[in-house]
């Protein structure tokens, strides 16, 4: 059995690129797919959203990311070692993270704000460890603050014209700026990187 934020020991930032999904070019929404890699390569987890078949392919272009569905998490052997679970929300949608057996490990939840994109990080007591507010002026940026303290920032790499324009094929850079942070808040981090992108760039998280 794999401890999940073991993985993270050591590890001072990462890379999560968006798998392409060729079919959006038609229009159509698909599973999101993530590849999460240490900065010099080594792949470190695999992510893929869940919700199959006819109806989960229907809800996923009617609702986007409003709708009920999970994302599992994989390490570099393809074992399931956590799992991220989204409830149906219309306001102040959330993750709820925990271990493949099922134990909470953290709560990711959006909180009201109107110029910026604020969510906070919680741990599996449900207390806020870590707030998270966009700057206006840096909309890619995304600061993980404690106390007034930069503990890690998200940020999103542009793609290149074809896939910015065309696909959902998004990449964000994390960076774990304090040595204060705890393995387990890595991956919580790690996963609010993915909360990121399904609630601000997907195209069906602008509906």
């Amino acid at each position: 059995m794999v401890d999940v934020t073991k993985l993270f020991t050591g590890v001072s930032g990462l890379n999560i690129r968006q798998i392409r999904e060729v079919f959006e070019l038609a229009g159509f929404e698909t599973r999101n797919k993530y590849s999460i890699e240490t900065t010099d390569g080594q792949q470190l987890l695999y992510a893929a959203e869940q919700q199959k078949g006819v109806f989960g392919f229907l809800f996923r272009q009617a609702l986007g990311h409003w709708r009920t569905f999970e994302i599992l998490l994989f390490d570099s052997g393809r074992q399931q070692i956590a799992r991220a679970k989204h409830p149906f929300r219309f306001y102040f949608q959330r993750l709820e993270i925990e271990s493949a057996q099922g134990a909470p490990l953290g709560i990711i939840e959006k909180r009201f704000s109107i110029l910026s994109k604020r969510f906070d990080v919680m741990d599996r007591h449900g207390k806020v460890i870590l707030e998270v507010n966009s700057p206006l002026l840096k909309i890619w940026t995304f600061p993980f603050m404690r106390n007034g303290e930069e503990m890690a920032v998200v940020r999103k790499k542009w793609a290149g014209f074809l896939q910015e324009g065309f696909l959902d094929a998004d990449r964000f850079q994390v960076e774990f700026s304090s040595s204060r942070l705890t393995d387990e808040e890595k991956l919580l981090v790690t996963v609010a990187g993915l909360f990121i992108d399904l609630k601000y760039f997907e195209r069906k998280a602008q509906r």
